[in-house]
């Protein structure tokens, strides 16, 4: 589980997170979802201590990120915005690299990759170097890397961006395969139909702030909006009317 509990970040005058509070629970898929430049990355940011919050507070599985950051990450599975592959590597290389950087035995090591290998579909391009790699091949070997260790909570900033349909579908029957394996999973996203398919529970982030949450119908149900895209524009406008 994830806790996120008044968090603020500003860069100079500009504040990026202004306040963010919101739940990720174990079982579910929680979506942050708002328009490019929300304060979407980093929230995700500071919850996997790549960032230091100005104020506020982070919490997985009731362990709080500023005092045990350490321990925080070994919970956490990341697939940031920057996927960062070494591309002389081959994707089975850069899964088990980053599986001996977590102090793997080597027996699990391979039982762990041949299962992600397996589970994500990465038979084909396992031994082969990342360079020339196709986005979604990228992304494949990026989120292998980031569950070699088996964590409980997941977490992906715009997992299925730059993918094309047949990868899109396959990137979301996985996420429906973490949500049942018990994990918390929680990832942003610009997309509409992806959050309404996905997602138990939706964060709609705006201007660094929290600004609606609830299932895709209480959203819906909340603006008088049949379609999640109609209420997403309603809450949205109704926040930029509120600044103007």
């Amino acid at each position: 589980m994830i806790e996120v509990t008044d968090l603020h970040k500003a860069f100079g005058s500009v504040k990026a997170v202004d306040g963010v509070t919101f739940a990720a629970r174990d079982g579910e898929i929680t979506g942050l979802l708002g328009p490019n430049g929300a304060g979407k990355t980093t929230t995700l940011r500071m919850l996997y201590t790549l960032m230091t919050p100005d104020r506020g507070a982070v919490r997985v599985d009731g362990i709080d990120a500023a005092t045990h950051a350490h321990e925080v990450r070994r919970r956490l599975g990341v697939l940031p915005d920057s996927r960062g592959l070494y591309k002389r590597l081959t994707a089975r290389e850069n899964v088990e690299y980053f599986a001996r950087l977590h102090g793997i035995d080597e027996g699990t090591i391979k039982a762990r990759c041949d299962a992600l290998i397996d589970a994500l579909d990465m038979g084909d391009i396992a031994q082969r170097a990342t360079e020339g790699f196709s986005q979604g091949q990228r992304v494949k070997t990026a989120i292998a890397r980031a569950l070699v260790h088996d964590p409980r909570n997941v977490i992906l900033d715009e997992p299925t961006n730059g993918l094309d349909v047949m990868a899109t579908r396959a990137m979301r029957k996985f996420l429906l395969r973490l949500r049942g394996e018990g994990r918390c999973v929680l990832f942003s996203s610009h997309i509409m139909q992806e959050v309404a398919a996905l997602c138990d529970r939706i964060v709609v982030i705006a201007k660094g702030r929290v600004v609606a949450e609830g299932t895709a119908d209480e959203l819906r149900a909340q603006t008088g909006e049949s379609n999640l895209e109609d209420a997403f524009v309603r809450i949205i406008g109704s926040e930029e009317g509120l600044a103007a």
